[in-house]
């Protein structure tokens, strides 16, 4: 179970919540909806312990799972192993070793005591489910898409988001009381998708999740909370049921609280004329103007914000691409592998002047590995990768490598873009970044608003050449279409990796590569179904 009781949240300087309690109880899901840059991700983490809350305090009964949207990348687990991540969930393979150590022992002097040390080991060992433990961890990663054949591969071999994957299956397999989950669909598939939500949908202990994916919200769902963040405070509301009895209960109370403040407005301005009228006339009657001034005062302080608040609007101004030679790009034979396995071999293809190339495959196969190839931040077995005349490649990664966490919005675009101020502001507004937030450090933002500065700032580039892998994961639904828009009517080149069917149709791809086979095919609206299965 989790309790917050007067929670209140604040990142850079404002609030995202303020003296907000509630419980989540065993077998309640709960999902945390509003708009990118609403705080949703900041509540998680100070839920999970990993941000002190500004006061207040939050309760966990029992074991807390924790998927934060940008796990930390832990340098010294790169050489762990997928599998023996997975199952050191339950601390296994710490018990594991124990457990041989106590063995050798008792082999080398079988006294009362080793044997009892190691009697004891494995008693603890099998009531954790060690010996069914590799069995479980397996069902859980090839549920959320992740090939056996990388099972044995080293966490440094996988791509962001494999090891984001591993990190959920390491989460569930942990078999948490309370689990707290931001964004646990991104990198996944169909069949994973459904998978997870069959999980959630039959998991027993308390769960909060922030999700754009609407249907896994719809499926799995009993409770949502709507995070809304004003000007100067943010606003929790509850509302009972899945996403479309929230989406259908949300335009109720909009559409009355607008109904409420047009009687407002009309009744402030009414008494507002009065005032002005009596103002400058006799003692007495100027004491009945500050009176009715003090009513348009109160009545003013009822109008809810909410209603009236407008969103920071999202149309992703795209700069015209410099001129490039009519061949841009030439990959011949390219070979790749990992360890003691091949993620693809002797693939080959040529992208044109203005092409979209949509590059398709089931998870693991290559897909994030062909862009870091073709960027040259990894280098190839066998095989070349060739640019053609004047052209400029812009590369956006899952992980925002681009980013400064310490910079903030306004600075790192001024020198990307190197215009004015004016310029600089208009282009992180028109990816809706506008108002206290271009000026808060980057590693503040939340994983919507880092995704709307990578795109921003690569659009600052003014490169001819995109590389794009999964650029609408941690958007919310109404950017997603407006990112999609306005790369369809952008001029220059792309290589696109992505899970999003709307995305996908909406850039209007010139051809497909089929990965790990390196088949090239003419784009139709067939291979869309491929794009939601990998």
């Amino acid at each position: 179970m989790l309790t917050a009781e007067n929670l209140t949240v604040e990142v850079g300087g404002k609030l995202i919540l303020e003296r907000v309690s509630f419980r989540v109880t065993p077998g309640e899901k709960v999902g945390i909806v509003g708009r990118n840059g609403a705080g949703k991700t900041s509540m998680l983490k100070v839920l999970s312990g990993d941000a002190p809350p500004s006061a207040g305090r939050v309760a966990i009964k029992g074991a807390l799972g924790y998927l934060n949207q940008e796990p930390k990348a832990d340098e010294s687990m790169a050489g762990q192993r997928v599998l023996d991540r997975v199952i050191s969930g339950r601390s296994l393979d710490s018990l594991a070793e124990e457990l041989e150590k106590a063995r050798l022992a008792m082999e080398l002097d079988p006294s009362e005591a080793n044997v009892f040390k190691f009697t004891r080991r494995e008693e603890i060992f099998a009531a954790k489910g060690g010996y069914q433990a590799e069995s479980e961890a397996k069902k859980i990663l090839v549920g959320l898409g992740i090939a056996e054949s990388r099972f044995s591969l080293s966490l440094s071999h996988l791509s962001g988001g494999e090891r984001r994957r591993v990190e959920l299956a390491k989460i569930l397999f942990a078999g948490s009381d309370v689990l707290l989950l931001d964004e646990p669909t991104n990198h996944l598939d169909l069949d994973a998708k459904n998978w997870l939500t069959s999980f959630m949908r039959t998991y027993r202990g308390a769960m909060m999740v922030i999700s754009h994916d609407l249907d896994l919200l719809d499926e799995a769902i009993t409770r949502i909370f709507h995070l809304e963040r004003g000007d100067q405070d943010g606003q929790l509301v509850e509302y009972k049921g899945t996403f479309s009895q929230y989406k259908k209960a949300r335009a109720e109370d909009e559409e009355s609280a607008r109904r409420r403040n047009s009687r407002l407005q009309g009744e402030i301005k009414r008494l507002a004329a009065q005032a002005d009228s009596m103002r400058h006339s006799t003692a007495k009657r100027a004491r009945v103007a500050q009176s009715l001034d003090k009513r348009v005062e109160r009545l003013a302080n009822q109008v809810d914000e909410v209603a009236g608040r407008s969103r920071a609007k999202v149309a992703a101004k795209m700069i015209a691409p410099p001129p490039s030679g009519r061949d841009v790009l030439s990959v011949s034979g390219l070979c790749k592998g990992f360890g003691q396995g091949s993620v693809f071999e002797d693939v080959s293809f040529d992208v044109s002047r203005s092409e979209r190339l949509l590059i398709v495959g089931l998870n693991g196969a290559g897909k994030t590995t062909l862009l870091r190839l073709v960027t040259g931040e990894l280098q190839p077995d066998i095989g070349r990768v060739r640019f053609g005349r004047d052209v400029s490649v812009g590369y956006y990664a899952q992980e925002h490598e681009n980013l400064n966490p310490d910079d903030t919005p306004v600075n790192q675009m001024n020198q990307a873009l190197g215009g004015t101020i004016t310029e600089t502001r208009g282009l992180l507004a028109s990816f809706g970044l506008s108002g206290d937030v271009i000026f808060q450090p980057t590693g503040t933002l939340s994983g919507g608003e880092k995704t709307k500065l990578s795109l921003s700032l690569l659009v600052a580039g003014r490169h001819n050449l995109l590389l794009l892998d999964e650029p609408t994961n941690n958007l919310d639904p109404e950017s997603r279409v407006a990112v999609g828009n306005s790369l369809a009517s952008w001029t220059g080149t792309m290589l696109v990796v992505t899970h999003d069917e709307a995305f996908a149709e909406a850039i209007r791809p010139d051809k497909v590569l089929i990965l790990p086979d390196g088949l090239v095919d003419y784009y139709d609206d067939n291979y869309l179904e491929l794009v939601a299965m990998a």
